[in-house]
């Protein structure tokens, strides 16, 4: 675990005070993200591309072909490529060594591919070259490339990102008696990189039966998009591989990034006025409330295409796997995480049943002192709606409100979300319509920045820990959020801390949830 969280009620005088300068500091001006992509897109581009498809005893048909192709169209965007093809161990080890020694030189954005076989043992990853022999298990560090030694060598070159795609998930083609596991294990993304992987860990993808492989097709069609994020990139890929093969092999990716990446940047970097954002806004919500209300999965799929990190991605992905199910596909899942050393883990976000109960106290963030406690019990489950306490209190299927106890009536939002990994961000912009009438816009991001231990009234609980920062439109009010999921255990937050202060560092809210009691339905 990266940490603990201990729930003592009451904050010492030291964290009201660092609790007070953070707050201070949140409110100064930040670089700007388009001077940061900018900065990005000045460096040189540097990659390494390997295809291994002449193993003696399990030869591949593509990976040769989709390392010719990425070669190629990333020599058009303007990355210097060293390309391997069916490379052995001595020259994979050689490559990757005078890759490092180039970034740390260059300092360029790197971008290593790898087609061919690749597997997994003792929680480690390796890609295989093709001049293997593996006798026994033992052979296999020894005549590989350890993934996680080729990450710690790109994270010593010191440059400023890192991308790395692997195409390796193909079924082990030396036995069982080697006793390494299906695909490659899960890893968490090192500092200023983004990992890819062509399924989900514990998984295997196919080597495919046309020109190259099911998903370097897609990223070679995707990466040549102009002016999408490289995260937006690899979100196109998923959800076209996951159509083309009836969610048989969905790709995976972990990510660190703090910055923007484009294959096709802008071509000027620029803030959008607010006009501007309110516009994109109005015509993203209309298409993503044309595609709820469809019922099918064609307009779901359009509109993630549209915004693969939209405002209502998370929920479009939600109701996208619920309209699949009844379909027939049988979504396959990442493998368990519990024992590996190397990630937090992915966890779905949990399901609600009717006869949940929970019991929550509030707490004041400054003073410690106990406000109130308040039950929450779910008394009937509709497709799209989680009603509580007689419909005192809606949620929709991930917990995300719609309407509180105090009568505040919520647009659609992604408070919540999907699914929760180490890294992952998303947004969320929503109307808020008080009982008076009156509105207010609000828009928040979201991080999960940690897996930690948390102990509340309920209990210790291993959580992801979300930070999330925002504003309240034309109010100059600044939220700051901080809440902790145990998905899989508790389908609702297990603490929240809420705190909101004016421009004038007044605070509005300052309130922390704790789970006092969780009783769970039949």
């Amino acid at each position: 675990m990266s940490g603990s969280s201990t729930s003592s009620g009451v904050l010492s005088h030291k964290k009201r005070q660092t609790l007070t300068r953070l707050s201070a500091l949140s409110l100064v001006p930040m670089l700007p993200t388009q001077v940061l992509a900018s900065a990005i897109h000045a460096l040189p581009r540097a990659a390494l591309i390997i295809g291994n498809s002449a193993y003696p005893d399990s030869p591949l048909t593509n990976p040769v072909n989709d390392a010719n192709a990425i070669a190629g169209e990333l020599k058009r965007l303007g990355f210097s490529v060293d390309l391997q093809i069916n490379a052995g161990h001595a020259t994979m080890n050689e490559a990757v060594h005078n890759f490092g020694t180039n970034l740390t030189r260059s300092r360029a954005v790197g971008l290593f591919y790898f087609a061919g076989h690749g597997l997994q043992l003792d929680w480690r990853n390796f890609l295989v070259p093709v001049d293997v022999r593996l006798d026994q298990a033992d052979d296999v560090p020894r005549q590989t490339v350890d993934l996680g030694n080729l990450l710690n060598s790109l994270g010593r070159a010191g440059n400023a990102m890192n991308i790395v795609v692997l195409d390796a998930c193909r079924d082990n083609p030396f036995g069982s008696e080697h006793k390494t596991g299906r695909g490659l294990s899960q890893m968490d993304a090192p500092i200023s990189t983004l990992l890819a992987y062509a399924t989900a860990p514990g998984n295997v993808a196919s080597d495919g039966t046309g020109k190259n492989g099911l998903y370097t097709e897609n990223f070679l069609k995707e990466m040549v998009a102009p002016e999408a994020r490289i995260e937006d990139v690899f979100k196109r890929v998923r959800l076209a591989v996951r159509r083309s093969s009836q969610g048989q092999q969905i790709p995976w990716e972990s990510t660190s990034l703090e910055e923007d990446f484009y294959f096709i940047p802008p071509a000027e970097m620029r803030k959008r006025s607010q006009d501007e954002l309110d516009r994109l806004f109005a015509q993203e919500l209309a298409q993503w409330e044309s595609a709820r209300k469809a019922n099918e999965p064609g307009p779901l799929v359009a509109y993630l295409r549209a915004y693969p990190s939209g405002q209502f991605s998370e929920l479009a992905q939600t109701t996208l796997d619920q309209l699949l199910a009844k379909q027939g596909e049988r979504k396959i899942s990442i493998a368990n995480t519990e024992k590996n050393p190397f990630t937090k883990g992915t966890a779905s976000a949990g399901e609600f049943r009717v006869g949940d109960r929970y019991l929550y106290r509030v707490i004041d963030l400054l003073t410690g002192i106990q406000s109130r406690e308040f039950t929450r019990v779910v008394t009937e489950i509709t497709d799209n709606e989680v009603i509580f306490n007689k419909g005192a209190e809606i949620t929709d299927i991930l917990g995300n409100p719609r309407k509180l106890a105090n009568g505040r009536i919520l647009g659609p939002n992604q408070t919540y979300a999907s699914e929760y990994s180490l890294g992952k961000t998303w947004s969320t912009r929503f109307e808020t319509t008080y009982p008076d009438g009156t509105t207010s816009v609000i828009e928040r991001e979201f991080k999960v920045v940690a897996k930690e231990a948390i102990t509340v009234p309920a209990g210790t609980f291993d959580t992801f820990r979300i930070e999330s920062f925002g504003r309240r439109l034309g109010f100059s009010t600044r939220i700051e959020h901080t809440y902790w999921m145990a998905p899989g255990k508790i389908a609702r937050h297990i603490a929240y801390n809420a705190m909101e202060r004016r421009r004038n560092f007044s605070f509005v809210n300052t309130e922390r949830f704790e789970l006092v009691s969780f009783t769970p339905g039949s």
